[in-house]
């Protein structure tokens, strides 16, 4: 057995995922709901219909997420090999898969200043993790 398996780091990532199925699941039924069952099951060869505001903005949301969770992973997984995962890596762990739960709603209601300061903190836990790597 793995002594890492059960960090709160690796069970950050596991979250991770689950949240970015969950954006996945949301934006495309939206976009579905708008563009149509018929567009979205084409080849696409035309141009997309359009989509209402809040369907755009859940797109725009998991495109953010998949943008910034590939280097999050990419960080729990190296200080998990290394044997490096600590108090700040844990926290920042946290603070990456917390902030970018907040971002959802935040972005969805269209609250542009907080939801830049939202993302900031993400990308700060994200620093922590691969900090933790590094020293």
């Amino acid at each position: 057995m793995n002594i890492f398996a059960g960090s709160i780091e690796i069970q950050m990532l596991c979250w991770a995922v689950v949240l970015g199925l969950v954006q996945l699941i949301v934006a495309t039924t939206l976009a579905t709901r708008d563009q149509g069952l018929a567009y979205n099951m084409s080849a696409r060869d035309l141009p997309a219909p359009s989509v209402s505001p809040l369907s755009a903005r859940m797109l725009r949301a998991f495109a953010n997420f998949r943008e910034t969770f590939v280097y999050f992973a990419v960080a729990v997984l190296v200080v998990t090999v290394l044997g490096k995962p600590n108090a700040n890596s844990a926290l920042g762990a946290q603070i990456y898969f917390w902030a970018r739960v907040l971002y959802v709603p935040v972005y969805a209601a269209g609250i542009p200043v907080v939801r830049t300061l939202v993302w900031g903190a993400s990308i700060a836990g994200l620093v922590m993790v691969l900090l933790a790597a590094l020293v």
